[in-house]
């Protein structure tokens, strides 16, 4: 496709919403996954050293 100007391109032929919605949701989408993945990993962390701890307690007192 050819634009003549800026606002052209920016309305995308009428489907700016769509387009730039879509956009928006991929960035939102791989901005959060990071996020997601790092509050995991610490929730799995913090669920291990609970485990082990209770390991540990249990061979200390039979």
């Amino acid at each position: 496709m050819h634009w003549n100007s800026i606002g052209e391109f920016f309305a995308m032929g009428g489907y700016a919403l769509y387009v730039w919605g879509s956009f928006g949701a991929c960035a939102l989408l791989l901005a959060m996954e990071p996020l997601l993945v790092k509050q995991r990993l610490t929730a799995v962390r913090r669920l291990l050293r609970r485990e082990r701890l209770a390991d540990s307690l249990e061979k200390n007192y039979p």
